[in-house]
């Protein structure tokens, strides 16, 4: 049996790692080491190297299919993110052989695979380079094992290792590849706010009693912007967010099956939050909240923004109705927001805190020396643009640095 074959069969043989057969590259290669004749081999070879081109790895082979077994959820992985450290001894030999086998076949190079193929006077075919594995599947064989259970118990598996930032669509969890790089850094003022969402997220992520988060106020507040900056600073701790729009909280249920045996902690983020009286999923959240079968699972908390307190939207004909029992109504309009244990208000700033906000975001730009002209510009800005807000000192002070860099005025608008 030549060494395409016996790769192959290596490849086939795969047991507690085999969900990497299911990933674009390996699938690729899979095709490419079982092709039985000449033309299938040449297509292989050809899918084998675009799928590489793709994923800007015809440098460094070896590098991205070793790097599958990161991300790969299988019982081991799992078990490992947990922290769980004795496995059974038939798993750990099963783990052991096919980490082996997945970094020999990442060592195999175009020209071996060439001379085993068996297709003689073939045309002339692109290459790739093999380059290295990843750093945890480097050292000897004997130390894969206890370098891979480390690498989940700190990064987490599957693609919950690899994304930090996940949207609900369609009855699954979908990752975000380019999530919102918002820092705290580049939020200015609402400490006191902030520290309270931070605070709470620690003793989450620390396994100590946490509430769930509604943070409500005026918009352009950064509300939506804290939840997303909280993700940017303890990602590397374990958190995770799954964006869930309002209009899918009837899929609560499916939701939390998915993320319970995850061990991870996941914030369920809910933006822009608001209810009609006719509004069917109104009833979803207060049951998800508090009292349902279907409860959230002790690995996630719900995140909640809001421009309004009680969420429910009133008018005064509601008040000044017909309802018998009209004290009864009301109640039923404030239970929900009640169910968040945590409420954070965020309101619009003053002049002095507008004008502070902007002096923050100018000196993190390098841009003191022009703070008097920003400041009299950011007040006509705000005039114009709706009003006082972090979200518009951010566009006034991008709409001026921008200026200033190319040598332009600050002059009124």
């Amino acid at each position: 049996m030549n060494r395409m074959k016996r790769a192959a069969e290596a490849m086939a043989s795969l047991s507690i790692y085999k969900g990497i057969l299911q990933r674009t590259v390996p699938k690729a290669f899979y095709r490419l080491l079982w092709a039985e004749n000449r033309e299938t081999f040449l297509r292989a070879w050809g899918d084998f190297f675009a799928a590489l081109c793709e994923r800007a790895s015809s440098e460094n082979f070896a590098e991205h299919f070793t790097s599958t077994a990161l991300y790969d959820e299988n019982g081991f992985s799992l078990a490992a993110a947990a922290g769980k450290t004795a496995f059974a001894s038939a798993m750990r030999d099963a783990v052991q052989r096919d980490l082996q086998i997945i970094v020999k076949l990442a060592q195999l190079t175009p020209d071996s695979l060439l001379e085993s193929c068996g297709f003689d006077d073939l045309p002339p075919l692109p290459r790739w380079k093999c380059g290295k594995p990843v750093k945890v599947l480097s050292g000897t064989p004997g130390e894969y094992l206890s370098q891979m259970a480390k690498y989940y118990r700190k990064n987490g598996c599957g693609m919950y290792a690899r994304y930090r930032a996940f949207i609900w669509r369609d009855k699954k969890i979908l990752p975000v590849v380019h999530p919102d790089p918002q820092r705290m850094s580049d939020l200015k003022g609402y400490e006191v706010q902030r520290n309270l969402a931070i605070g709470n997220t620690v003793a989450f992520l620390r396994n100590l009693p946490a509430n769930n988060c509604l943070l409500y106020g005026d918009r352009g507040t950064g509300k939506s912007s804290t939840v997303k900056a909280l993700l940017n600073e303890y990602y590397s701790e374990g958190l995770r967010v799954i964006e869930m729009p309002k209009e899918f909280l009837m899929d609560f249920p499916y939701l939390v099956d998915q993320i319970a045996a995850i061990p991870m902690h996941f914030i369920i983020f809910i933006d822009d939050l608001s209810f009609s009286r006719e509004d069917s999923t109104y009833a979803a959240l207060k049951s998800v909240l508090q009292g349902g079968l279907a409860s959230k699972p002790a690995n996630s908390l719900i995140y909640a923004t809001s421009n309004r307190r009680h969420l429910l939207r009133e008018n005064f004909s509601d008040r000044e109705g017909d309802d018998i029992h009209h004290n009864d109504t009301l109640q039923e309009s404030l239970s929900l927001s009640d169910r968040f244990g945590l409420t954070i208000g965020f309101v619009n700033p003053d002049k002095a805190h507008f004008l502070d906000i902007v002096s923050q975001l100018a000196h993190q730009r390098g841009l003191d020396d022009f703070l008097p002209q920003m400041e009299a510009g950011a007040e006509r800005w705000a005039t114009v643009h709706g009003g006082r807000s972090p979200r518009v000192a951010q566009q006034y002070i991008r709409d001026a640095e921008a200026k200033i860099r190319l040598g332009q005025s600050l002059d009124p608008l």
